[in-house]
């Protein structure tokens, strides 16, 4: 679908993508709603809990930590996208935890996958 992005982990293994709406939620292959990028490009899972931010076609983490990447900014080759499986129902929007202060963004790239990373907050 135009406008769609993918997200892809630091091994270049492509985990999600970015729905182009409005609030810009975030998929996995699977169909799975798993967070959404606010207007002011905070991440956020659905029951409210702040991830981190999305700038520079990059996910960066509360440590400042690279943690996802588009194809243009992933540091190594990316593999081919999968299918996208029949996208699941979104859940409501919890209120938004307020956005901590942006730490200095490093060149580190997170150890952390990018999957459990845009899991985390769910029940």
């Amino acid at each position: 679908m135009e406008g769609e992005i993918t997200l892809f982990g630091s091994q270049g293994e492509p985990v999600a993508y970015i729905e182009d709406t409005k609030n810009k939620t975030i998929f996995s292959f699977n169909g799975e709603p798993l967070a959404y990028i606010d207007e002011s490009n905070n991440l956020y899972v659905f029951n409210g809990m702040h991830l981190g931010w999305f700038e520079d076609q990059i996910i960066w983490n509360h440590l400042g930590q690279q943690i996802g990447f588009t194809k243009n900014t992933c540091p190594t080759f990316t593999k081919f996208e999968p299918f996208k499986g029949f996208k699941q129902f979104k859940p409501f929007k919890a209120f938004k935890q307020f956005a901590p202060f942006k730490p200095l963004k490093s060149s580190t790239v997170s150890s952390s996958g990018l999957l459990e990373f845009l899991r985390q907050g769910r029940v």
